[in-house]
């Protein structure tokens, strides 16, 4: 079985190499010992979650303190083509559900958008609170499929700010009536590409407009039409096939 892994701040595996010493302190610790019930000699995967990663054996354990020895650094580079996730707000968990599975398939960023036809809507404090439930949910999927390096997640959008977020990117517009495959649709060599998944409803005309004229390019990913919670991990996983998964 694949090695459990363990968050650390940013910088705290800078420069560490093979017999280096690394220590799980908090909640991480408290996690490893009691939940995992890590045992001394086995394996764990430590990460800064922006790149850094390391492959280490516990050496002590304890409920507040978990030591670390270092064994051969594992780091996850940047890719030169980053996929982002722009998802759309949805009713009952679907959204975060496209988040956990993007985010376990590889996804580099994350946008929330309120949509025109978003049913859920965050608005004063349930903007923050929203935001704080989408990083719990991408520090799960994280952990879960050992991740060095964590999507981003970037503040609400919406379906104005997004289209100007669309400048310097490769944006493609998930929409049912599009005939441009994705699998077959041009993709940079480096760069960001956008992918805009819409809520329940489907994206609006006036919006569908906005992204065209800010340079967004409609795409289709089958003949089927598939949920809120679905169509941005497909997308990611067409991408990847082309771009990372050879």
């Amino acid at each position: 079985m694949t090695a459990p892994l363990f968050l650390v701040d940013p910088g705290d595996l800078d420069g560490l190499a093979a017999d280096d010493v690394v220590d799980l302190t908090g909640p991480e610790a408290h996690h490893a010992a009691t939940v995992v019930r890590l045992e001394v000699g086995e394996e764990v995967l430590v990460a800064d979650g922006q790149g850094a990663r390391v492959l280490t054996e516990a050496a002590e354990v304890g409920r507040d303190l978990v030591r670390l020895r270092v064994r051969q650094r594992a780091d996850e580079p940047e890719p030169s083509l980053r996929l982002t996730l722009v998802q759309a707000l949805s009713k009952d968990g679907r959204d975060e559900d496209a988040v956990e599975a993007a985010t376990e398939l590889g996804v580099d960023g994350v946008v929330p958008w309120q949509a025109d036809r978003s049913i859920v809507r965050w608005k004063g404090p349930k903007v923050d609170k929203g935001l704080r439930k989408w990083a719990n949910v991408i520090e799960r999927a994280a952990k879960q499929s050992r991740r060095g390096r964590w999507p981003q997640l970037e503040g609400l959008a919406t379906s104005q700010t997004l289209a100007e977020r669309f400048a310097g990117a490769t944006p493609f517009v998930l929409h049912e009536d599009a005939t441009t495959p994705l699998a077959t649709a041009d993709l940079p060599d480096g760069g960001e590409v956008l992918l805009v998944v819409g809520p329940e409803g489907g994206i609006s005309p006036q919006e569908l407009e906005r992204f065209v004229a800010a340079g967004g390019v409609p795409v289709r990913l089958g003949t089927q039409v598939l949920r809120a919670s679905t169509a941005g991990p497909a997308a990611v996983s067409v991408l990847s096939a082309r771009d990372r998964w050879r």
